[in-house]
């Protein structure tokens, strides 16, 4: 595939790709050392690969808010559960930062609804998404731009699942991780193949 021509791909063009996961480092966020491994980590970097996890609902009227966040730096992938309120102080830093890129794909209903849980004011948010509609891409979800620009399909068998359940799955963590991944290396995709530059790019 010619990552720089090709701007749309088929259901099955995008099933027969190589399934990919995240298999880096993951650190789920839920004791005060991890917290402060993951301060000095995510505050150092120039750019995040973020998302969250919500409960899905399935009744008419049904809405549950964001259950966790997850940050993907250059040596890891960091899960916060939100019901742990200490992590809200860095979340709400990482997200004013203006010098760290936080990067993910249809994040406006994210920073929304993460809102309801914890107050912040965003800056330096990068949608590829929206980037990738400027380029003229037929398609802009995550899925379809790894399949896209990185020739890999990313699993979504875990997305549907409970994520406010008290324990998390190895799928689900495994899932949270890989979403938050794909993201940091489609910006770094989007980078190379010049999709981003002035001020969608980083700055610092």
């Amino acid at each position: 595939m010619n990552a720089e021509t090709l701007k749309f791909i088929t259901r099955e063009a995008l099933n027969d790709l190589p399934v990919q996961r995240y298999e880096g480092p993951i650190h789920f966020v839920d004791t005060p050392a991890l917290l402060h491994a993951a301060r000095l980590d995510i505050l150092g970097e120039r750019a995040l690969g973020f998302d969250t996890e919500t409960r899905p609902a399935f009744s008419k009227g049904e809405s549950y808010l964001p259950s966790i966040v997850q940050v993907a730096t250059a040596n890891g992938v960091h899960i916060f559960p939100l019901r742990y309120t200490d992590t809200h102080d860095l979340l709400g830093e990482m997200l004013a930062a203006q010098n760290i890129a936080k990067i993910g794909v249809a994040l406006a209903y994210d920073l929304r609804t993460l809102k309801q849980v914890l107050p912040f004011q965003e800056r330096h948010i990068v949608d590829l998404g929206i980037i990738a509609k400027r380029h003229r891409y037929e398609q802009t979800g995550v899925r379809n731009l790894a399949g896209l620009l990185m020739g890999y399909r990313i699993p979504k068998g875990a997305k549907t699942t409970n994520w406010s359940a008290p324990h998390l799955t190895p799928a689900q963590i495994a899932y949270a991780a890989t979403d938050a991944w794909v993201c940091r290396e489609l910006y770094l995709k989007f980078e190379a193949v010049g999709m981003i530059v002035g001020a969608h790019g980083p700055a610092g």
